[in-house]
């Protein structure tokens, strides 16, 4: 685990990384300067007839009969004068700087090293468990608990696997492995399933071990865990990190990610999304946001204490996401926080649709003007209908309102794996592309990538 601290003086191969990865970025930049210099009305033709496919495809999405026909046909026809602009081009060129700036990426992620990786607030080293008992489902992430061995890695460790069958109840099970004398809880599963292990392993004061076995893992992604290595999250049940973190409360219902409100809830909780979400969304995106979408009915106190009822989605997180997307998939820098992150998007007719999916489809959601983020340690929701929709940790709900959320700092002890990332990506990632640059610089020098303090 890398530290805050000076760190070590790097290497001369992570030197030579720092070199190689600033000159390859010079490189593609002079590359780019001279297609501009030898084609400027292409590049700027093509950004335009991204623009011109964004917009038109999202008022296709959103419209029905001939208005979505029509800019069905605009958006393909902005889509075909990109690739005939792109294949057009100078093929060498592009492959340069595609390579130039894989090259690039790729050295500077040695150089980099894990210099700027904060370690965690209150990570302290653990032994092996004594009983360790891994709880599975077979079915979350596509069959990942077969297909990765769970079951037999486990055993190989010394830790009991309990593999849920049809009709179990989780957390009946997990109680169950408490009450056996279990002093480390694991689950391998998706984050509904993680939630529900978690607040047991919480009202027991046992660690908790993620395994990334569910389909998008976003808790163990926050938790600093390499979500494609499945297998290795088991080793937290030997010699361990282990630190507290925050759980997130609807009523009496624990989470770990998110809840969310009002479009994306009602996607999550239509027929077929979990099997075609593309699909489904487009078919239902003319109700949500077109123009004769249903006025919001949700209702709550905005940071500056005034009522608000006018957005369009409302996301309630454990901590603060570093949000780019609307579905609430984003990363968390932190989850020791004591708080509750909380966004809102408001979207009136017109253009602002159109505007809030380009600042989408570029990663700058959070530039949108109707795009609010704030942070509060409870929340409530109002609201006129009997039932709200709402989507935790992507699993469908409908309740009565009101709807309380709060955060129950460091209510939970959860174990990583030594050798493990150790820090989200929101953590991770410096805070732009002069920070990485200054950075390399730094390792080129001989010194640590993190500016020392003061």
């Amino acid at each position: 685990m890398a530290g805050t601290a000076e760190g070590a003086r790097p290497g001369a191969g992570r030197r030579l990384a720092a070199a190689g990865a600033l000159l390859a970025a010079i490189a593609a930049v002079v590359v780019v300067i001279l297609a501009l210099l030898q084609d400027p009305l292409r590049v700027v033709a093509a950004p335009i007839l991204v623009g011109l496919a964004v917009a038109a495809g999202w008022t296709a999405l959103v419209r029905r009969g001939a208005w979505r026909i029509a800019a069905s046909t605009v958006a393909v026809l902005a889509l075909v004068g990109v690739v005939l602009l792109v294949v057009t081009a100078s093929l060498l060129r592009t492959v340069a700087v595609v390579v130039l700036v894989l090259v690039a990426a790729s050295l500077a992620r040695v150089a980099l090293g894990r210099d700027l990786v904060p370690e965690p607030s209150g990570m302290k080293s653990v032994p092996a468990a004594g009983h360790g008992v891994l709880l599975m489902n077979p079915r979350s992430g596509g069959g990942k608990v077969a297909r990765f061995g769970l079951e037999e890695e486990a055993l190989r460790r010394g830790v009991t696997p309990v593999v849920l069958e049809p009709g179990d109840d989780l957390r009946a099970l997990a109680e169950a492995a408490v009450a056996e004398g279990a002093d480390v809880l694991g689950m391998a599963g998706g984050d509904g399933s993680q939630a529900l292990v978690a607040d047991v392993a919480r009202q027991h004061d046992v660690p908790l071990v993620v395994i990334p076995a569910g389909t998008r893992n976003h808790f163990a992604l926050d938790l600093g865990l390499d979500r494609e290595d499945v297998v290795v999250a088991l080793d937290a049940f030997g010699p361990a990190l282990e630190r507290r973190i925050d759980l997130a409360v609807l009523g009496d219902r624990v989470f770990v990610n998110n809840a969310s409100l009002g479009v994306y809830a009602g996607v999550v909780q239509s027929e077929g999304y979990r099997d075609a979400k593309l699909a489904t969304t487009a078919r239902m995106a003319p109700d949500l946001l077109g123009p004769d979408a249903e006025g919001s009915h949700l209702r709550f106190r905005g940071p500056d204490g005034e009522v608000d009822g006018s957005v369009a989605m409302v996301l309630v997180s454990n901590g603060d996401y570093r949000l780019d997307r609307l579905d609430g998939f984003g990363t968390r820098a932190r989850l020791d926080g004591g708080v509750l992150g909380l966004v809102t998007v408001r979207v009136q007719k017109g253009r602002d649709v159109t505007e809030m999916l380009a600042a989408q489809a570029t990663g700058r959601l959070r530039s949108f003007h109707g795009y609010r983020q704030w942070s509060a340690p409870e929340f409530e929701v109002d609201s006129d209908k009997p039932l709200v929709e709402v989507g935790v940790d992507g699993e469908a709900l409908r309740l009565p309102p009101p709807l309380r959320f709060r955060v129950l700092p460091g209510a939970l002890r959860v174990r990583v794996p030594v050798e493990s990332p150790g820090a989200a990506p929101a953590a991770v990632a410096p805070a732009g592309p002069g920070e990485a640059i200054a950075g390399m610089v730094r390792v080129l020098r001989g010194h640590s990538a993190q500016r020392r303090p003061g």
